[in-house]
């Protein structure tokens, strides 16, 4: 699934397209697509003078257009958009008129943000558009029927389409755009924010090229299969990308998906070492310094993106980590809504604005911020996870319910949002359903080890009790098989079960070693004694041979894993 859908074996005419689509690119104002060309290119050897793509054909409408076009860039350039466009009105070359009708909308663009950030607070809704969007969508309606658009404009048509929530037309014409020019990455990048899931993907029709697997790693990556992803980016690698860094960040995100929290935080740093000025992604590595609770490599962080740039909208985000990692949860979500004022598409300032709420008790507040993060990527499953946790605050469990589903089947493996999804079953008396969750985020791998004592508990309260003991077993073993104990863990709460569960069952020898152990805990101590006591009375009366651990298991349909006897001498609390 995850190989490579081209073949890689001339890297020479690899950079040259990635050298012919820089220019085309830069000519037209697409910064983003140029940067993301120009890295890749950087990570490939030089091209030597003689094997340099030649230049673009130049047409006889080009020529007429030259001084136009150029006066217009330079305005372009300085962000003076309806003056760029005034002076490109009339002019008959592709390029021309894409600049013409890019600087309208980027005109447009302009004063719905700059009336955004004047008339509204962070989280009001509003309804400022982009009043141009109509109109270009008209034009270049017309342009479309008639196949008079290129592979630039045809870009910006979908552009517009997606803006006026036109979703399945816009899929359509991207899919067209890709054909007409395959290696402008921005066009790829505008139809990976409409995929919404695995069988969309293999539906869309795709131009057979190289830069098609850049997508498929993309996409692999924010449909949350990380290992087919880090499969397709290790194949990219060993084809030739082995220097380039966009590859090295796409891993480390790929990796912080999946918590590997050690192994993102290497490649972060790797990272910061061959581009130590860059600031795409350092949010991602705020995030991972802020969960590992690594407060001066966080504050040497915040500092060092200061001081390369202010005002970008990363950097506003580790600030805010930072404010938040120190419990100053006011000042982070200044800093989130700054962040916001300079992108209002900022996904990640969104849900950790939500996150700051939910520490400040705003419950509505925060509420806003994961639905306007929703809007911004519905595959956002922090957001939808965030939204869960508000309403189990409000105590409105069906809603609960509904919001977990929806982090559930974007992350299916994430043993948190299975254990949500149990409690909120379990508030809904569906013990049945929440029993299954529990499990499966047992099996998946319980990242919180929460999921079996949840599981304990409430075959304890439907007096299930072989099978909460098996669970308060498996529990024991899991805590100290993991070397760390964990600030929640409830082991004496297993331990206490454990002793009186054996001692009904005259399985003496076990409940004293249960007892035993309790008396490690302070809030188990004085019960532990109690039982030891117990069992001593009872011995002294008669001796009770041990009987086999687990001859008294009933066989009901809880799918519970069998597991020899567990020897508790062999930990150490």
């Amino acid at each position: 699934m995850a190989a490579l859908c081209s073949d890689f074996g001339d890297l020479v005419q690899v950079k040259k397209q990635l050298i012919s689509v820089i220019t085309l690119c830069k000519e037209r104002g697409l910064l983003h697509s140029t940067k993301w060309a120009s890295e890749l290119a950087f990570a490939l050897d030089p091209l030597p003078k003689d094997e340099l793509p030649p230049s673009a054909p130049f047409t006889e409408e080009d020529a007429q257009d030259l001084d136009a076009l150029t006066l217009a860039k330079s305005y372009f350039d300085l962000k003076e958009y309806d003056r760029a466009a005034y002076f490109l009105k009339g002019c008959c070359s592709q390029k021309a008129y894409f600049l013409y009708m890019y600087s309208r909308y980027l005109s447009g663009e302009k004063k719905k943000d700059d009336e955004t950030v004047d008339s509204l607070g962070p989280l009001e809704k509003g309804q400022v558009r982009n009043e141009a969007l109509r109109e270009l969508r008209v034009e270049l309606s017309k342009k479309h029927t008639a196949g008079e658009l290129d592979g630039f404009t045809l870009y910006l048509y979908g552009v517009v389409l997606r803006k006026l929530d036109l979703l399945k037309e816009a899929v359509d014409v991207f899919v067209e755009a890709i054909h007409a020019i395959p290696l402008h990455w921005g066009a790829w990048l505008e139809l990976s924010n409409l995929v919404t899931n695995v069988e969309m993907l293999k539906s869309l029709s795709l131009p057979d090229c190289w830069i098609k697997d850049f997508f498929m790693a993309h996409m692999y990556t924010e449909l949350q299969m990380i290992k087919e992803a880090l499969q397709k980016y290790q194949n990219l690698i060993e084809a030739g990308f082995s220097k380039s860094t966009y590859i090295i960040s796409q891993i480390a995100v790929a990796y912080h998906n999946i918590r590997d929290i050690d192994q993102a935080l290497a490649l972060f740093n790797e990272l910061r070492d061959q581009d130590p000025y860059r600031i795409d992604n350092m949010d991602t590595f705020s995030n991972l310094l802020y969960v590992k609770n690594m407060k001066p490599e966080l504050s040497y962080l915040a500092h060092n993106l200061v001081e390369i740039d202010k005002y970008r909208v990363e950097t506003c985000c580790v600030i805010g980590n930072y404010y938040s990692l120190r419990s100053q949860h006011e000042k982070a979500a200044l800093y989130f809504q700054r962040a916001l004022k300079l992108n209002p598409r900022c996904l990640g300032a969104w849900t950790l604005m939500g996150h700051e709420y939910m520490e400040m008790k705003n419950t509505p507040a925060a509420i806003q911020a994961y639905r306007h993060a929703i809007e911004v990527n519905k595959r956002d499953y922090r957001a939808w996870y965030g939204l869960g946790q508000t309403y189990e605050i409000l105590k409105m469990p069906f809603y609960c319910l509904y919001y977990y589903r929806k982090a559930h089947q974007l992350r299916p493996n994430d043993s948190r949002m299975l254990v949500a999804l149990g409690e909120s079953y379990e508030k809904l008396s569906q013990q049945v359903e929440a029993k299954k969750c529990y499990w499966r985020a047992y099996s998946v791998g319980d990242v919180e080890k929460m999921a079996l004592l949840k599981l304990a508990k409430l075959h304890e309260q439907l007096n299930e009790s072989d099978d909460a003991a098996e669970c308060y077993m498996l529990y024991i073993k899991d805590i100290f098989s993991c070397g760390e104990q964990l600030e929640h863990a409830e082991v004496s709460t297993a331990l206490r079960y454990l002793g009186q569960y054996y001692f009904k069952n005259r399985l003496f020898d076990e409940a004293s070693l249960c007892a035993q152990r309790c008396c490690d805990y302070n809030d188990a101590r004085e019960e532990g004694k109690a039982l030891l006591r117990q069992i001593s009375q009872v011995r002294d009366q008669a001796e009770t041979p041990s009987a086999d651990l687990f001859a008294p298991l009933s066989n009901n349909n809880t799918p519970v894993r069998r597991v020899s006897p567990l020897n508790l001498i062999s930990f150490t609390p």
